[in-house]
């Protein structure tokens, strides 16, 4: 069923925006949608009058945005995030359109909290970036001329966001999901078993971990496959010392 209180857990999260006006829009973009979570990654300039400005109307969600260092912080406790990127990244999960993401968004969104993560206006997300992030999504500009204001990126994915909360056949909830740094304290605990079994150099290895990211990226984690993923490598760990 319908349900547009869901949007309450749908985070918009800006990294590295470098002209405060970018943010007091996507504020303003946010609120026609009916969403208020921002969470701004290490921005150039906020607070800042220009943002205030640019707001129009939608002082209460710019406000009330969130500010942290890095992107890791951003996402910590959410079970899906979006990335906008505008190629695919060889070494990531294959992106999606925004209207393909949004049901599958929302629906993990009855489970736990998710987000859209949007990177600076002149080159995107890293590599790294993306790669944190569960699915990739990319928008379907004129491929002569794809340049597509922050703000704007920001309101097509909020708008779909919307769609998806309206409609009545909204999926019920998802499993029992992982969250980011449960996911990333996975990784981080395979790397180091990795390593001690001498299987990983990252002097000669260095695509293998963005491999095993997009191979364990291309499922939905539950926690409990997460537990027994860490049981299975702490077990090896022992064997190894």
């Amino acid at each position: 069923m319908s349900d547009p209180g869901i949007l309450d857990r749908v985070r918009v999260i800006l990294v590295r925006t470098s002209h405060p006006g970018n943010i007091g829009a996507t504020a303003r973009a946010m609120k026609t949608m009916g969403m208020s979570r921002l969470v701004l990654v290490d921005p150039a300039a906020f607070p800042d009058p220009v943002a205030d400005a640019r707001a129009s109307g939608a002082l209460d969600v710019l406000h009330a945005a969130r500010i942290v260092p890095t992107l890791e912080a951003a996402l910590e406790g959410t079970v899906m995030s979006a990335a906008l990127t505008a190629r695919r990244r060889e070494l990531s999960v294959a992106p999606v359109q925004p209207r393909e993401l949004a049901p599958a968004l929302l629906q993990q969104a009855r489970a736990g909290e998710v987000a859209l993560v949007f990177g600076t206006e002149s080159s995107g997300l890293t590599n790294h970036e993306v790669a944190l992030c569960t699915q990739p999504v990319t928008i379907a500009t004129n491929p002569d001329y794809s340049s597509l204001n922050l703000a704007s990126a920001v309101q097509l994915l909020c708008y779909e966001a919307r769609l998806a909360a309206l409609d009545p056949k909204l999926p019920e909830a998802a499993a029992d999901l992982a969250r980011h740094e449960e996911i990333e304290g996975f990784h981080n605990h395979l790397e180091a078993v990795m390593r001690a079994a001498e299987f990983y150099d990252p002097a000669t290895s260095r695509r293998l971990l963005p491999r095993i990211r997009r191979m364990f990226g291309r499922i939905r984690l539950e926690r409990e496959e997460i537990n027994i993923l860490r049981g299975l490598l702490a077990a090896l760990q022992r064997k190894l010392d």
